[in-house]
């Protein structure tokens, strides 16, 4: 079984995600399975099919966040230095549009490029790692060959 990197706060939001889905999620869906029942008919239930879908979506959550945390290698960026690795959050230039932006190295489960969460298995961090601050790397995306320049490197 493969260890999934994470940071320590990814770990800390899945745990805190996975005892929302435990203690608040399953009771208001057996609640909610309990009071569709009471109408009657299953068949014809509305609310009782979507209680149940929704129940499959959450008992198959837990299940998933249970299976990652269980294969977790949580890592302290703060702990690391020198070159681009796990958990080092970079600032880049692109070389084209002057545009910056900053990203975290993270594990694929708390990968969010909308929160500069970048997924340690995609094609940037793949580039990134083992580069340092004035090092260009170039991309391939699926939007043409893209070209970033390393401006500065935090393990913070």
């Amino acid at each position: 079984m493969d260890k999934i990197p994470l940071t320590r706060a990814g770990h800390a939001a899945l745990n805190d995600e996975l005892k929302k889905l435990k203690s608040q999620e399953r009771p208001a869906i057996i609640a909610a399975i309990a009071e569709a029942r009471e109408h009657g008919d299953l068949s014809e239930n509305a609310e009782y099919h979507a209680a149940r879908e929704r129940q499959s979506f959450v008992e198959g959550r837990v299940r998933e966040i249970e299976s990652i945390l269980a294969r977790a290698e949580v890592i302290d960026p703060s702990t690391l230095s020198g070159p681009i690795k796990f958990g080092a959050r970079v600032r880049l230039i692109d070389e084209e549009t002057e545009e910056e932006r900053t990203f975290q190295i993270v594990g694929e489960p708390e990968a969010d490029l909308e929160r500069g969460l970048l997924n340690v298995q995609s094609p940037l961090a793949r580039a990134l790692i083992g580069k340092d601050e004035g090092d260009s790397v170039e991309v391939r995306t699926p939007g043409g060959e893209r070209s970033y320049e390393i401006l500065a490197i935090d393990y913070s």
